[in-house]
């Protein structure tokens, strides 16, 4: 008998090679929704869930094992922290520099670029925090719920 870890969804030639083929422009288009989100429609949760849907889909086809050489445990655990850390180094540095919470133009007394421009990259940083937190987040619930709960004694 099998072991459930053991079963992948994709164990087919065909499958493999399509993941394989289509997990970079997945992920380019990720990033892409993340770094325009603040001009257009998109943004950090929606290029987060695009991105962690690549490693998914690459932990379908290839297993759990093989998707973490891509993105190990630990390096996930970065991503979980530094995605809320983007979010809120944001925010605490608008409020040292006599703004309120997220408040980007007070960034311009830090760099004078002008309000507009701070407001710009203020939410683009705060995009880039949110998509890295939903990235990682959606990556462990996955790994999490198909494992059965077993990820801390290794898969």
């Amino acid at each position: 008998m099998r072991d459930i870890n053991e079963h992948t969804a994709g164990e087919d030639l065909i499958i493999k090679t399509s993941v394989r083929l289509m997990v970079p422009f997945i992920q380019v288009f990720g990033l892409y929704v993340i770094v325009h989100g603040h001009y257009s429609p998109g943004g950090g949760f929606q290029g987060g869930v695009i991105l962690g849907a690549s490693f998914i889909l690459l932990a379908l086809a290839f297993g759990m094992k093989a998707s973490q050489e891509y993105m190990t445990v630990s390096v996930n655990a970065v991503f979980n922290n530094l995605g809320p850390a983007i979010f809120v180094g944001v925010g605490v540095l608008c409020t040292l520099f006599g703004g309120l919470f997220l408040d980007y133009s007070a960034l311009d007394n830090l760099i004078p670029l002008g309000v507009v421009e701070w407001r710009s990259f203020g939410i683009f940083l705060v995009e880039v925090g949110v998509g890295v937190a939903v990235m990682s987040i959606m990556v462990l619930l996955y790994w999490n719920l198909s494992s059965g709960g077993a990820m801390d004694e290794g898969l």
